[in-house]
């Protein structure tokens, strides 16, 4: 906040870019939804010197925009503002909006400058911080897949996959890795990675992923998990607003179609020393360094307890098949997809564990503080880690991870070691605003209820 390679961050974009009508002030609340507000660029000044202000309560919303009362943070405070200050390098032009327009990446703050605890970016900072007394840092990567819908919902009132601009019909087919796909939705794609680089966000490759419409893009690593996480945000914003202007939807649901593959957010993590080596990379072959086998440790130890922050609603429970390599069981293995951790092959340099258990629907700061939790308790308490598996997971183990929100957010209240990471009060307000949702979502009842009961019992 005060870092003085960005002291003139603010004056010196408005000079280069005097055309500008508006700026967007953006802060993720619990869920990664963006909030904020749209102010002239005459506002820059205060909100990098003053901040601008915000209610404390965007961290206690539920997904639908609502406070969650019973969570304290609302009119029991009499929903008083905080304070909003940018996060330097995040000021970057908006290329899909007509009239010219910035947007800038902010993060809340007390009236003294001390941090929000339950903002989930500060979560995760505290996480971080925590990886000086090991003497590495981690390196990290985001891969998110995404649904591209038609806007129009089929005669059944459900999503269905868009017409391609190239052929005219509407998708169908499950093609992984096609570059038939990729052609089709070329002026799309492109405009998202254009559109991402301009941002600074370091998108660098896109694959047609296992179902009709559905896109994985991969972020370049950076050894800033802050970063990584703000770029993961951002992303998202950039790609359901292009797909609008291409004339489609677009969605991180973890689930929007019963037979065909979720969504997902695979993180990629190794850690660097104080040299700048890879502290994971072992001899060679399959013969990692201890540190990584304390990582795999506390990372499998962790995982049942995280589920609730990997998968944070209701929806993502659904994406769990085998059929569609969504882990459900704590595991490893070296370039096996059916584990829940996997050892990517490659050179030793890039050794590094891939997370693939989060839907792409989690909030990635908080996913990547369980994440980065994990790593650190299986270091700290040198972990001793289980066999790596090889073959099919999915014929070897039973499923064993939490199938369902509420069982999920039961094992997180219970986690002592998560509690210490993220905070008590993080948590607390964090499982009671996801209770909350949980109760809403079990008050409705659905089309096939009715189906199935209503004249037959």
């Amino acid at each position: 906040m005060n870092n003085s390679a960005y002291d003139n961050e603010g004056p010196e974009f408005l000079a280069k870019h005097p055309e500008l009508t508006t700026i967007d002030l953006l802060i993720p609340d619990m869920n990664g939804v963006i909030r904020g507000k749209r102010v002239d660029p005459s506002v820059l000044e205060k909100a990098y010197s003053k901040g601008i202000c915000l209610p404390e309560s965007i961290f206690s919303l539920d997904i639908r925009g609502n406070t969650v009362e019973e969570t304290g943070v609302g009119l029991a405070t009499g929903d008083a503002d905080k304070y909003c200050y940018p996060i330097p390098g995040t000021l970057s032009l908006v290329p899909w909006q007509k009239r010219p327009t910035a947007q800038l990446l902010m993060t809340m703050h007390h009236a003294d400058r001390t941090p929000i605890t339950i903002n989930p970016r500060q979560v995760l900072t505290n996480v971080v911080e925590r990886f000086k007394e090991l003497g590495v840092k981690p390196v990290v990567a985001v891969e998110m897949e995404f649904y591209l819908l038609d806007k129009e919902f089929s005669p059944e009132l459900t999503p269905q996959p868009p017409i391609s601009p190239v052929s005219g019909k509407r998708e169908s087919n499950t093609q992984v890795y096609s570059m038939d796909d990729l052609d089709d939705y070329a002026e799309f794609l492109e405009d998202v990675i254009h559109s991402a680089q301009k941002q600074g966000i370091p998108a660098d490759t896109i694959i047609a992923e296992y179902a009709p419409g559905q896109f994985e893009v991969n972020l370049h690593h950076v050894d800033a998990p802050l970063a990584a996480c703000d770029h993961g945000i951002l992303l998202k914003r950039v790609i359901k607003s292009i797909a609008t202007k291409h004339g489609f939807e677009a969605t991180f649901m973890a689930k929007p179609y019963p037979d065909l593959a979720g969504n997902g957010m695979h993180i990629h993590v190794s850690v660097i020393n104080e040299a700048g080596d890879n502290a994971f990379a072992g001899e060679g072959g399959d013969n990692y360094a201890p540190l990584m086998k304390q990582a795999l440790a506390g990372l499998l130890e962790l995982m049942p307890a995280s589920m609730a922050l990997f998968c944070p609603n209701v929806n993502s429970y659904r994406r769990f098949s085998p059929d569609f390599y969504t882990p459900n069981t704590p595991s490893w293995g070296v370039d096996n997809r059916t584990t829940a951790l996997r050892i990517p092959a490659g050179d030793r340099a890039a050794t590094r564990i891939e997370h693939r258990v989060s839907g792409a629907d989690a909030n990635p700061y908080l996913a990547m503080a369980s994440i980065l939790a994990g790593i650190h308790h299986g270091v700290t308490n040198r972990l001793e880690c289980q066999p790596v598996l090889k073959g099919n997971a999915y014929e070897q183990l039973e499923p064993s991870l939490a199938d369902n929100l509420r069982d999920a957010l039961r094992l997180l209240q219970e986690s002592d070691p998560l509690q210490s990471y993220l905070g008590e009060e993080f948590l607390s307000t964090y499982c009671i605003c996801k209770e909350h949702e949980m109760v809403e979502f079990e008050k409705s009842i659905s089309d096939l209820e009715y189906k199935w009961y209503l004249r037959t019992v």
